[in-house]
This record gives structure tokens, sequence and C-alpha cells, in this order.
């Protein structure tokens, strides 16, 4: 079966119409659009990418357990995602740029993000968790598609530059029915745009299910703009590794955009504030989990030799190493007082902020004022 689909292809929207290196049990398989990307991977770099998948599984769950404290005001987990996120991510280079949703925090650990940097936007403590030019990564977008936008405006401005540079962009199966989205498919196309569009497929936007707005995989609506695509499994982290390649090699060697749908699936809730239960059976559920990138790639290393006792204890001590760090971070940070929101709006002074930042102080004031009469009662 060839996954490269063009404009006029046969597609089904069967979740098993993809490429893929690894079978869901872990046996290694043979794709002939993803074989050649993918023959130097040996079992020490399979190991990182086993690593890196539960390092951000762990980072995940501590930071879902400390919303539940009350720590985080929300979080919006990436349980099940982790081979679409690791696998993708490690094929850029470090001078490439990443434009991520706000489900991809293991980007961003690929990108060498430090604890605090995962969490302080979603604690409330700032606009925004990190200095995007130091990882090489946008901040993290929560306008639906916004970032694809962003991300072809870049990839042009590599373009510009004469370096051969790559932007890669990640968003949901939900955001491909955005204008932004096909807008900015229409732009890469056209000015062969050294970008990546990955579109994570994982079965739900918000409640909705995939089938609802797309009738088709939606990798077969990027021929229709000119981009190739790929649609391969991305519960495959070495599927997902090999199919990124690809698409890199094609951008840097001048041959613009290419599409990557990832199939994989949201294993826990959209957000923190989200119950799946109410749309979503759990039959389903379990049918995924038996799905997962991570098991599957443990047989694999198992079945390779590179699956001992010193190597999986060496990867739980550093997760919970993560997972503590994840936490003190966000224990430690100071809140800054409420009327600093207000700073750094602008680059230069400006009058509205002024008389904005005026009524906000009195309006603050009011609240000491009410503290201070409560005192007095008590």
């Amino acid at each position: 079966m060839v996954h490269t689909l063009t404009p006029t292809a046969d597609l089904k929207t069967d979740v098993d119409d993809v490429a893929r290196l690894v079978s869901a049990t872990g046996e290694r398989v043979r794709d002939a659009d993803l074989d050649p990307w993918a023959t130097d991977i040996d079992t020490a770099q399979l190991q990182g990418l086993y690593r890196d998948m539960v390092l951000v599984r762990r980072m995940d769950a501590e930071c879902m357990a400390l919303q539940r404290q009350g720590q985080l005001g929300l979080w919006a987990p990436c349980n099940g995602q982790e081979a679409v996120q690791v696998g993708t991510a490690r094929a850029l280079r470090t001078d490439d740029f990443a434009f991520p949703t706000y489900r991809e925090p293991g980007v961003n650990y690929v990108r060498g993000a430090k604890p605090a940097q995962y969490m302080r936007a979603w604690r409330g403590e700032a606009h925004s968790s990190y200095d995007p030019y130091e990882l090489g990564s946008a901040i993290q977008q929560i306008i639906i598609g916004a970032q694809t936008l962003h991300a072809v405006g870049y990839a042009m401005g590599i373009q510009r530059d004469g370096t051969d540079q790559v932007a890669a962009v990640y968003f949901g199966d939900g955001a491909s029915s955005q204008g932004d989205v096909n807008e900015a498919m229409v732009f890469a196309a056209s000015f062969d745009a050294p970008v990546v569009f990955i579109c994570c497929n994982n079965q739900y936007a918000i409640s909705e299910p995939v089938g609802i707005a797309a009738k088709h995989p939606i990798a077969g609506r990027a021929p229709g703009f000119g981009i190739p695509s790929l649609r391969v499994d991305g519960n495959d982290v070495l599927a997902c590794f090999a199919a990124m390649r690809w698409a890199i090699a094609r951008a840097r060697d001048g041959h613009g955009p290419s599409f990557i749908e990832a199939v994989t699936y949201r294993m826990g809730p959209h957000t923190t504030s989200d119950d799946p239960t109410r749309y979503r059976t759990q039959d389903e559920v379990e049918a995924w989990r038996r799905r997962d990138p991570i098991a599957r790639l443990e047989a694999l290393l198992r079945a390779q030799g590179g699956f001992d006792d010193e190597f999986t204890a060496g990867v739980q001590k550093d997760a919970d190493a993560l997972a503590a760090d994840v936490r003190a971070a966000c224990l430690g940070m100071t809140t800054a007082p409420a009327i600093t929101i207000l700073d750094n709006v602008y680059a230069e002074p400006h009058t509205g902020i002024d008389e904005e930042r005026r009524w906000f102080g009195a309006y603050l004031d009011g609240f000491a004022d009410d503290q201070a009469a409560g005192e007095q009662a008590s």
C-alpha cells in the first residue's frame, strides 16, 4: 500500500490504514515509504526514544496531579500522544523552529525545556512559560490553528534569509477544519515554504469524533493544496521519526511543504476541565490502550536485547527526578502582584496602559480596604 497520498487516492477512514514500522505488539514491520528514512536507527537510538517518551509521560502525569491539587489552573494532557511529539521533534535540528499547540509538552521537552517552563503560564504566573528563541519553539498556542500561519510566515522568512532551516507546526484533527490551517497551506504551497504540517489526529476535537468533520483521512486534504502527505501510525515513534525525516529532507532541498497525519489517541481528557466519559466508551479507551506507544517500543527493544533491568531502572530514575523537579519548580514559584499583568504589554510607554494601570490599581486597593475592615471587625 502506498501511503503517500495524492488528490485522486482512494481514501479510507480506517485508523489502521496507516504507514508503520513497529506493530502494536512490537514487531518491526516493513513499509516502502518509511523504511528508507529509518535504515540507520540502531538499538541505542531506540532506547533514547523510549526514554524520551517515558519522561514526557511522567512529567505529564505530574502536571495533571498538580492541577488536581490546585497548583495549576488548567492542564491539557498528552498521555498517548508521546510518539508523535517525540518522534517528530527528535528529527528536527536545533536551529529549526517548532510551533506547538497547548498539548505538545513533549515537543518542548525535546527542545530542551526546563521544569518550570512546562507550566508557568498554566499556573498563571506569566503570559508565557519560556523564551521561544531559547528553545527554538514558539509559545504554545491556545488559539486553535493560529500557529499554522505563524509557522508559514516564519518559513517564508527562512527563504528570505537564504538558509536551510525548517519550520514544524503541530495541530489537532479539530484544528484542521479551521480557516487558518487551510489558509496556511495555501500560502505554504504557493511559496514553496519550508514547513512541515503535523496533524496529531487524536480522534476527538474536544468531544466531537473526528469522523463528523472528516469523512476521509485528513492527510487527503493536503494534496488538494499541492502538498504531498503521509498518513502514519501516531503511536509508532519510529514511523513518526521516519516520516518527519522525509518531510524535513523535502523542505531542506527546496521542495516546499509536506503534511503528516499522525493517527493517535488522547487517553485522558481534553483538558482537566473535561469529562471524556460523557462522549466515549471505556471499551474504546481500552482498545487504544493496547496500541500504547511506550509498550510497543518496549516490546521491540526486548526482542532486540535492548531492554534489561539496568536500562529500565535508569529510565525510571530519570523520570522520577524530572517529576520531582517539575513539582519543586511549580511549588517554588512566587506569584507576582496582580498589577504586573499590565507589564510588557507594549515595548514603549503607552497612555492607554497607564490609564488601565490607574484603574486596576484602584480596584485592587479596594480589596485591601475590605480586608482591613474585616480584620478590625474580628
